[in-house]
């Protein structure tokens, strides 16, 4: 689906693209640009009813006339022993597959999303007390050291933060958490490497003072 929002004036309003699961609340993902894509493609894998509204691409047309493939990604929450984390692990696979192709079709490419996964010691407050569950399985855990290793992306936050504990993403509403950030980092961007970070100038501003809206889902 795709649709515009914002200011009257086309030159200034906002391009919306988004790609939800038949199953009402389940999943859903979306991208805003201020310019219209040159093209759209949605889904992952085999394309399974589970996997619906989790992966959508955007293709744009940079100034200097390279392509920057956009992709909106939301990976399954799963859980130990369930049929859920068999659908995690096998979109992880899927992910790890696809991400050398993508960046080898595009110039550029920037995935956002929540991944669902903490990939390190530094991006778990608790890591020792949720090394059984789904988030921070080693068997999780081993596809992001692939992402960031051999399949050639950038952890943005990361090579910003630097080697320090978060910058956290997500708080459970139990005990305080987010008052005593005790929180996750599953929430990331990364990019290929000719997307130069640095040259973007980004700026990190630590994090919020105030809990709004988004994730209520316990772990």
């Amino acid at each position: 689906m795709a649709e515009e929002a914002g200011e009257a004036d086309p030159e200034s309003a906002w391009h919306i693209h988004e790609h939800e699961a038949a199953q009402k609340g389940r999943a859903g993902v979306a991208i805003l640009s201020r310019h219209a894509p040159t093209a759209t493609r949605t889904g992952i894998g085999e394309g399974r009813p589970e996997d619906e509204g989790r992966w959508l691409e955007a293709d744009y047309e940079l100034a200097d006339g390279t392509t920057l493939t956009v992709v909106s990604v939301y990976v399954h929450s799963g859980e130990v022993g369930t049929e859920r984390q068999d659908h995690k692990m096998r979109f992880l696979q899927h992910m790890l597959e696809y991400l050398p192709r993508l960046a080898e079709r595009s110039d550029h490419v920037a995935v956002l999303g929540d991944l669902n996964v903490g990939h390190t010691e530094l991006d778990i407050k608790n890591w020792k007390g949720n090394r059984k569950n789904s988030g921070f399985l080693p068997e999780e855990r081993a596809f992001f050291d692939q992402f960031f290793g051999e399949a050639g992306y950038v952890d943005v936050a990361r090579r910003l933060a630097g080697e320090v504990e978060g910058p956290y993403t997500w708080w459970s509403y139990r005990g305080k958490a987010f008052d005593n950030d005790t929180g996750w980092r599953i929430d990331y961007q990364m990019t290929t490497p000719a997307w130069r970070i640095e040259r973007r100038r980004p700026r990190w501003t630590g994090r919020p003072t105030t809990r709004c809206g988004g994730r209520t889902t316990p772990r």
